[in-house]
């Protein structure tokens, strides 16, 4: 039985080997470039990347966003106050401009904005809140706008410092007993 396994064994090695092409190594390097070239000069159809031929052409008559000011600074605040900003902005462009979203970057900042279109040479709001409950040190809530201009997206913030609470937390011996 032994035998007959080695034989077996011995004809499937020598088939392999049989095979196989004698390449060298540079025969070898040369197959991989030809082959990374070939990978290169083929382009990925990724539909998260513009192409040239995607290429978004700025129109003359395209609502434009002009902000009074893009961000606001709200200085030191204690932990659990809230800051109220309105942001303003001009529609500089030819044509009505529509925001169609305003989000935060996170759940501490809530953005409300003009809903309504706003006709060239008009103004329009963007009034952000920020809640500084659970925050401490240095903050920059922001706010992306996507409306139909050009750039469709737009970035206001509002930053600050702020300062911890008084109240005490647990520490290594455990949580604190307040009387």
């Amino acid at each position: 039985m032994k035998k007959n396994l080695i034989v077996a064994a011995g004809l499937v090695v020598a088939l392999f080997a049989a095979g196989c092409e004698n390449k060298t190594e540079s025969q070898g390097a040369e197959v991989a470039a030809a082959a990374a070239d070939q990978a290169l000069a083929q382009p990925v159809d990724n539909p998260n990347v513009a192409s040239e031929a995607d290429a978004v052409v700025v129109s003359e008559n395209a609502p434009v966003m002009t902000f009074d000011e893009t961000e606001y600074d709200f200085g030191t605040i204690k932990q659990g106050e809230v800051v109220n900003h309105t942001f303003t902005f001009t529609n500089t462009g030819a044509s009505p401009l529509i925001i169609e979203n305003a989000s935060a970057t996170c759940g501490c900042t809530v953005p409300q904005w003009t809903t309504e279109p706003v006709a060239p040479g008009r103004k329009g709001e963007i009034k952000v809140q920020f809640n500084s409950t659970g925050k401490s040190g240095q903050q920059q809530p922001t706010v992306t706008v996507r409306a139909n201009t050009q750039p469709n997206i737009v970035r206001v913030a509002m930053k600050g410092n702020v300062e911890a609470s008084n109240t005490p937390t647990a520490g290594s011996e455990g949580p604190v007993k307040r009387n």
